[in-house]
């Protein structure tokens, strides 16, 4: 996976937006207004995201290229190296779970708003 399949993966997210908050070379992408992924675009060597922190555990002792969230709480953030030998699969899977969490945290309306789909109106 590459920056910009990264990039366009994050933002394929209902409600998902990118910002740098932390400096021109953090991209940093956001749910309701929380973090869910972020990278140093300059290098593009490690993801940061979020996870279940029983999860985080087992998935560090599993890859070897999952490790502790860099400069993040270590219990609910991983990183990931991005020139490892994680599956893209995986990896969107992992974006998916983090999203889905920072999700899970958010106002009930906002929540509500990002996982409802549409429904058809019924003809009178």
């Amino acid at each position: 996976m590459n920056i910009e399949e990264f990039r366009d993966y994050c933002l394929s997210l209902k409600g998902a937006e990118e910002k740098f908050p932390f400096g021109e070379n953090v991209l940093v992408f956001y749910v309701g207004g929380k973090m869910f992924c972020l990278t140093d675009i300059s290098s593009f060597d490690v993801i940061n995201v979020k996870c279940d922190p029983d999860k985080a555990v087992t998935l560090r002792e599993k890859y070897p290229d999952v490790i502790p969230g860099y400069h993040m709480n270590k219990k609910h953030w991983n990183s990931i190296v991005m020139s490892g030998t994680i599956p893209n699969k995986l990896i969107k899977e992992w974006i998916q779970d983090s999203y889905n969490l920072v999700i899970q945290g958010l106002p009930k309306k906002l929540r509500e708003s990002l996982t409802s789909t549409p429904t058809k109106k019924k003809r009178a």
